[in-house]
């Protein structure tokens, strides 16, 4: 995560500017569709109902599309150190006030064969530092045959169903622990090319490899950083001098209506690369995920709905000799499951339990590895499409360390509309 001591700006010329009105948005993403679209993923995009309220234009065609995400709680925790509490980046990481994210997000059609979208986001430390970071900027193919798509760029990794996700689109105020044992703060992201095939089966089906570079800040269980420590072991440089230096990622996806009301996914994904523990240090990470969602016949902008979701995550990290420690093997795990019910237009209610555990390495201490627990409440209140109001609970109880509770408020507010978020 790049950090720079100066205020995040940016400047469009006005002569570019365009203001069109902007329809219902946030709510739709909030409560996707039953079945995910069947058209190819590679195909452009429907229009939506409505365009963004800002739209940088050149004579009847659209360029680039803007909006711009507000993420801020406030609250307290009865652990007084609460990053040592929270898995996540933009989780609240402090007592009293977090700015979780500011996130700006550029996208539009580069030309007949691609879109582009970059994502930026401003957060603020607990020191009170200003962090810019590039979260994802890339490009995808729109007109490729055979239902076949190619992303190209810095990416989310699309492993199961909150790594591919930003903060906005989550059903609770922080991340699930699993996430942040797994992937480290930042999630799996990388620089790198993912390809797709919308396989022509009668149920939506979707074959994804993405292939990415294996070290940096956001790839703690593989490459990670020079000088960090994983599993009790400091890690070594990690340059690409081989495929095998790469991280692969393949998923499957597949949906299926079960009923007019109801619908389900089901996800499998894997990701394998180098580990920087020496040359031999290699990682494993296998995963499951499920989603179902039952949406009234009678619904009401949605209302009311119920939806399931839950992963599980499995890892093998195999360290290398080093000059003070043996080879060795290092097996965790982790899962989550909650549920979302939309009890009427603009009102949702949901619970979130979430279990980790396995090895702790050679360092019991290390509360990045410790076994733990969390059971969550969150109730959420959409006032407009613009702004969101959620209030959570959550209880935190950790090996070796005191329970915790933590209530935690949170507050949205979006300029603009991200496009329509995967099902």
């Amino acid at each position: 995560m790049s950090s720079f001591r100066r205020p995040f700006s940016m400047i469009l010329i006005a002569s570019c500017i365009a203001v069109v009105p902007w329809g219902p948005g946030l709510l739709a993403e909030e409560t996707p569709p039953e079945t995910p679209p069947q058209t190819p993923p590679q195909s452009p995009p429907a229009p939506a109902e409505t365009p963004p309220p800002i739209t940088v234009v050149s004579g009847a065609k659209n360029y680039l599309n803007l909006s711009l995400d507000a993420l801020l709680a406030a609250g307290g925790s009865t652990e007084p150190d609460v990053e040592q509490l929270q898995v996540g980046g933009h989780d609240p990481n402090q007592r009293g006030f977090t700015v979780q994210g500011v996130e700006l997000v550029l996208d539009g059609a580069v030309d007949p064969y691609f879109r582009g979208q970059a994502n930026i986001v401003t957060l603020i430390t607990p020191d009170g530092e200003t962090r810019i970071e590039l979260e994802e900027a890339y490009a995808t193919t729109t007109s490729l045959p055979h239902d076949l798509q190619v992303k190209v760029g810095q990416f989310l990794t699309e492993f199961g169903r909150i790594n591919p996700t930003h903060p906005h689109t989550w059903d609770f105020v922080d991340v699930p622990l699993v996430s942040g044992r797994m992937f480290g703060p930042d999630g799996l992201r990388s620089a790198g090319v993912r390809a797709s095939w919308l396989m022509p089966l009668p149920f939506y089906s979707d074959l994804l490899v993405a292939v990415q570079n294996a070290s940096g800040e956001t790839l703690t269980a593989f490459g990670g950083v020079e000088g960090d420590v994983y599993f009790g072991r400091e890690l070594l440089p990690n340059e690409v001098s081989a495929a095998e230096d790469l991280l692969y990622v393949p998923r499957y996806e597949a949906s299926f209506d079960v009923s007019d009301t109801q619908s389900i996914l089901v996800g499998t994904s894997w990701a394998f690369g180098p580990n920087a523990t020496g040359d031999d240090g290699q990682t494993r990470i296998g995963g499951l995920d499920l989603f179902w969602k039952w949406k009234s016949a009678r619904a009401n902008k949605g209302f009311p709905f119920v939806k399931v979701q839950a992963e599980g995550l499995a890892r093998h990290y195999e360290a290398a000799e080093t000059a003070t420690l043996p080879a060795a093997v290092f097996d965790d795990h982790g899962t989550y499951a909650q549920v979302v019910w939309g009890v009427k237009p603009m009102w949702t209610v949901g619970a979130r339990y979430d279990d980790v555990g396995g090895d702790i390495g050679d360092d019991p201490t290390d509360p990045r590895f410790l076994p733990r627990r969390r059971a969550s409440l969150e109730g959420t209140w959409y006032p407009t499409e613009y702004t969101k109001l959620r209030a959570q609970y959550s209880f935190d109880d950790r090996t070796s360390l005191d329970d915790a509770h933590s209530v935690w408020l949170q507050l949205e507010f979006l300029l603009g509309a991200h496009a329509a978020h995967k099902f």
